[in-house]
């Protein structure tokens, strides 16, 4: 894996960033469901093998799934045993998340 050094920083992310926005959709989820409905089991084995590979970027945001990609996200981390200071985690809040 090749790492970048992020902007002056001095930390190092992977170039492949993992992309969580298929992670959690369901029938409540609207759009959500139709871009991907990946269950926690689905969401370990993606996490895992990105990690394997060396990749520690990771990309997600409040609205994916209404936050249900977030948790997934986490549990998944936890689930295997990663310690958070191992990861990046970009995350959006921009997105409309409900009314108000």
């Amino acid at each position: 894996m090749k790492y970048k050094q992020l902007g002056r920083t001095g930390l190092y992310v992977s170039e492949i960033c993992l992309g969580t926005m298929t992670f959690g959709g369901n029938e409540n989820a609207g759009f959500w469901k139709a871009i991907g409905a990946l269950r926690q089991e689905e969401v370990d084995g993606i996490v895992g093998t990105a990690l394997s590979a060396g990749v520690n970027f990771i990309d997600t945001a409040d609205v994916y799934s209404f936050g249900e990609s977030e948790r997934l996200l986490g549990q998944a981390l936890k689930n295997l045993g990663t310690k958070r200071s191992d990861v990046v985690i970009a995350s959006k809040v921009y997105g409309e998340m409900g009314p108000g």
